[in-house]
């Protein structure tokens, strides 16, 4: 099922709009240390450094950025595989940011993720069946005897032959791989799932049957969806909302067609306007933002904008030394700059006129 951003209704009720996952001020830092013996801490990568998030139920959010922004951290942060360095993270309106032990396990059975590589993600030494079933084993959900049942049935919901229970991963290609990391991510029947890249290793149209495998489980079964990739048309096709991450910030949030039509801060414009169009006539519509410079280093971020030494649109002194908060634009789009994009900043108004009609084809 294929469903267009920006034509799919958001939960309207009020218990739909508390948010399931809620980050305020959340940050991870990676120390630096020197020595062997005796190590003393040099400084500290800041993979995350004070991110406020809103995930309601229901919805698929997707969160975009260049490679080495934060976002995958961020994902390990949500899930609790790396505890935060500040901030807090709350469940279901629980906070969950320091749960230690049976607590914590407890909380799996709710949360669960997809990986990036479905070749490293599965154990070569395990079976299918196995690797399937083992959140079963350890939430104790099934009974010892319906295990297997449970399992190939998971495996027939996601487009797995169910007489393959006993196959090794090394027998199965990049798309099935991941189809089995989707039904091991499935089997607790959680409320959160987080995709962290899932359909970045595989091919253009085992990335579509991918997607629209995720997009019918979401609707079977109510998922809720923290969507990364890099690939913004890939966003574009599945979010609700998307969210912009850069140097560790969230720079910009707002409805997927929003975003793509309006977007407001220059980093978004600028990763919006890299993307190719097939279109010519659409191309030639399309304003190309340019930017300068490399990525400043997470060790030593720059001062006020993180953004400001690459942006074309920053003036001084205010953008080096006053950093931008999140502030509302329009209704569901919020954005950190000083000095946003004006509307169309990427697209003319010209490209919605070199749009063909949609009526019937003639003879």
């Amino acid at each position: 099922m294929s469903v267009q951003v920006g034509e799919r209704a958001m939960p309207g009720t009020e218990e739909a709009r508390t948010p399931l996952v809620r980050l305020r001020g959340v940050k991870k830092y990676f120390p630096i240390t020197r020595g062997i013996i005796f190590q003393r801490r040099i400084g500290n990568v800041h993979a995350v450094d004070g991110v406020d998030l809103d995930i309601y139920p229901g919805e698929t959010l997707g969160l975009v950025g260049e490679t080495g922004c934060g976002k995958s951290t961020l994902a390990r942060v949500i899930m609790r595989l790396y505890d935060p360095t500040e901030g807090t993270i709350e469940f279901e309106g629980r906070d969950i940011t320091r749960l230690k032990g049976r607590e914590l396990r407890e909380l799996r059975r709710h949360m669960q993720m997809i990986f990036q590589d479905p070749f490293a993600s599965l154990n070569p030494r395990r079976t299918v069946g196995s690797i399937i079933s083992e959140p079963f084993r350890l939430h104790k959900t099934v009974p010892r005897d319906r295990i297997k049942a449970e399992v190939q049935q998971l495996m027939e919901l996601v487009g797995l032959n169910p007489e393959h229970y006993n196959r090794y991963p090394h027998e199965f290609s990049g798309g099935q791989r991941q189809r089995i990391g989707v039904a091991r991510a499935l089997a607790l029947r959680p409320k959160l799932i987080v995709c962290d890249e899932p359909v970045s290793a595989l091919d253009v149209s085992i990335q579509a049957q991918i997607l629209n495998l995720l997009e019918d489980l979401q609707e079977e079964f109510n998922l809720t969806y923290l969507f990364i990739a890099h690939d913004l048309s890939v966003v574009k096709h599945v979010s609700d909302r998307v969210a912009v991450m850069y140097l560790g910030k969230i720079v910009e949030m707002a409805p997927g067609g929003t975003l793509y039509r309006n977007p407001k801060h220059p980093y978004t414009g600028a990763l919006l306007s890299a993307v190719p169009i097939p279109d010519p006539r659409l191309a030639a519509h399309k304003k190309r933002i340019i930017l300068e410079g490399d990525v400043p280093s997470p060790i030593d971020p720059p001062s006020g904008c993180r953004f400001h030494p690459r942006c074309p649109s920053a003036q001084f002194p205010i953008c080096s030394e006053v950093e931008p908060t999140l502030e509302p634009m329009r209704p569901g789009q919020v954005v950190a700059c000083h000095f946003p994009l004006p509307d169309r900043a990427v697209i003319d108004e010209g490209a919605e006129e070199a749009t063909p009609s949609a009526g019937p084809s003639a003879g």
